[in-house]
């Protein structure tokens, strides 16, 4: 079994290096085979070099440094698609859900599922840092406008923690169109859309106090989520790439 790690970053010169190396001091004690693939999203500091100076010392570190910022949904297709893993997992550099997580979702793909998603929002999830009352109070319009447009039967979409079948990944990415605000989003539905299964897990999640999402950056996602639901009316996502 291999498993690949697709970290989509941007401008983290300030935590790359000690996400890759929790990430590599679990993983390098597994079983299975691996590889940590950091995709730089035209990053303005010194991610790129920082993770380049850690590639000849972490076993199946990678860099594509992209000179161009295309988006996070635009670097994660890029990282998905550019391995052909028995499993692929994209989790965020800043560490928010440890890698120790994927240990509870291989027993789900025995199971057949075929896509395992973090959660924040079920029962046994525990939120270690919490977010700004203003940032969750935006979080749940932009859950309540998922809902409704574009039922997932998931209860977290966003949660940068996901991970997919071989399968799953090359018939679901390719058909990806929106590559920023809401592309978690259309991934699920992409993948609903076309019968594969998909499992939310639990998981012990901790706030970036770094992150910040304006109401500018909700009016663009709710535009992407009407995208989606246009493109489910027209049955885009049913055509071949």
């Amino acid at each position: 079994m291999r498993l690949s790690v697709v970290i989509p970053a941007y401008n983290e010169e300030k935590r790359i290096e000690k996400t890759l190396l929790s990430v590599n001091e679990y993983l390098s004690k597994q079983s299975y085979d691996y590889e940590i693939l950091v995709i730089s999203d035209g990053s303005k500091d010194k991610t790129a070099e920082i993770v380049g100076s850690l590639t000849g010392k972490l076993r199946g570190l990678k860099l594509i440094d992209n000179k161009e910022n295309h988006g996070k949904g635009w670097v994660v297709r890029q990282g998905i698609l550019s391995t052909q893993s028995d499993y692929q997992l994209f989790t965020d550099a800043d560490n928010s859900t440890t890698i120790d997580h994927v240990e509870k979702f291989f027993p789900f793909f025995a199971q057949g599922y075929d896509i395992v998603i973090g959660s924040r929002r079920l029962k046994d999830s525990i939120i270690a840092v919490k977010q700004p009352r203003v940032r969750d109070f935006l979080g749940g319009i932009f859950r309540l406008i998922v809902h409704a447009l574009v039922p997932l039967g998931v209860k977290d979409s966003q949660a940068g923690f996901k991970m997919f079948s071989k399968n799953a990944a090359e018939t679901v990415f390719p058909k990806q169109t929106i590559f920023r605000w809401a592309f978690d989003v259309e991934i699920l539905a992409i993948a609903k859309k076309l019968g594969f299964k998909i499992k939310e897990v639990p998981i012990r999640w901790i706030n970036d106090a770094e992150s910040h999402v304006k109401l500018s950056g909700m009016v663009r996602m709710l535009f992407e989520v009407l995208r989606i639901r246009w493109n489910l009316w027209a049955n885009k996502y049913n055509k071949a790439v």
